[in-house]
């Protein structure tokens, strides 16, 4: 993993529009003119289930303890990214976030320390009902939960674990501690729960949650994904349209990695809520990317599949003087001024041949 030098690219030469030391006027600037305000932290990379678009059955080699950000390491790097970077919303994410023992008291202090801001947090849902009530008490904003299917059999078989009924009941946990809004992000496999996708929007619609199906993504720790395999958002869009009409949503995206569509049912003009399409690989939207990501031990990644990472954790625990962090901040501004401008699948002029899937699963990345 290369070394990078403040005020230098990744490649060694110099950035045009160099850290201003303390100031966040040039922000999380990539060299295509995006900025980067939606921090992306990974809690931990153990996760309860072994999801077949994440993870193999048997698990992976887990980072040891002294491998991890620490409570006050973390509350640290969202400070320099809030306060001297432009970092305007959180979301917690893992491997499965709700398997750190101190996570209540991590959101606690980051509420503490910046009480505007957005703070969410990606799970599966197991272990939720214990904790809903006191996530929200520590001043979590919302949740996301990963839901791909209302059946028993076939949640046995996406996630090789028999939890449906803990997901559930932290749903309805989350949704009466107040942490709304709720969002419930599906992926679909093939042959698995593809016939469930107009079942599951209207449970979501009928509580008032927001679904959104992500397309597979080629981030699977067996490496075992294809384009032809993979159910895309047209295919998606078909799945609903038996039971639903779709129509686009016209609040603007502003950079929401999901498009929205209104939902209403065929032959009805009354309004039932949303739906999102996730289509990071068939129409991707690396133009208007503004997220940031870093990973449980402390590391830089400019794009859900870049292949290079920049550590930040050495940094973090070599001094915790303003200089120091002023340090930290410039070398994260160096990572993020190094993003690639797309990640090659489906991008005019950038073939699949360009693409070259990452070592490090999703649960290992953090989402």
């Amino acid at each position: 993993m290369p070394e990078v030098r403040p005020g230098t690219s990744e490649s060694g030469s110099p950035r045009s529009g160099a850290l201003r030391t303390g100031g966040a006027e040039t922000g999380l600037l990539d060299q295509f003119g995006r900025v980067a305000t939606d921090m992306r932290l990974s809690l931990t990379d153990k996760c309860n289930l072994r999801c077949q678009y994440c993870m193999p059955e048997a698990g992976l080699d887990w980072l040891k303890k002294d491998k991890l950000l620490t409570a006050a390491e973390i509350v640290r790097l969202v400070g320099i990214g809030v306060e001297r970077l432009g970092v305007r919303e959180l979301r917690l994410t893992g491997g499965e976030p709700l398997v750190r023992a101190d996570l209540v008291e991590i959101i606690a202090a980051l509420r503490q320390n910046h009480p505007s801001l957005p703070i969410s947090l990606t799970t599966n849902g197991v272990g939720l009902a214990k904790k809903a009530q006191a996530l929200a008490d520590a001043g979590l904003s919302r949740l996301n939960v990963s839901m791909d299917t209302l059946h028993h059999d076939a949640f046995l078989q996406l996630t090789r674990r028999p939890f449906l009924d803990q997901v559930l009941a932290g749903i309805e946990a989350a949704s009466a501690a107040g942490l709304a809004p709720i969002k419930i992000n599906a992926v679909l496999l093939r042959g698995i729960n593809d016939g469930h996708a107009a079942e599951l929007l209207q449970w979501s619609l009928d509580r008032g949650y927001e679904l959104r199906f992500i397309e597979q993504m080629p981030l699977d720790a067996d490496h075992g994904w294809t384009r032809e395999g993979m159910i895309t958002a047209a295919e998606i869009r078909t799945l609903l349209s038996g039971t639903f009409e779709l129509a686009p949503d016209p609040r603007s995206r502003d950079g929401a990695p999901a498009e929205r569509f209104e939902v209403r049912h065929r032959g009805s003009d009354a309004l039932l809520g949303t739906v999102g399409i996730i289509a990071s690989v068939t129409e991707p939207f690396c133009a208007d990317c503004r997220r940031t990501r870093i990973t449980a031990e402390g590391k830089v990644m400019s794009c859900l599949f870049s292949r290079t990472e920049v550590d930040l954790l050495a940094l973090l625990r070599a001094g915790a003087s303003t200089e120091d962090d002023d340090a930290v901040a410039s070398r994260w501004q160096d990572a993020m001024w190094a993003k690639p401008r797309a990640h090659g699948m489906g991008h005019p002029g950038l073939g699949d041949a360009d693409f070259v899937q990452p070592d490090r699963s999703m649960s290992a990345i953090g989402g």
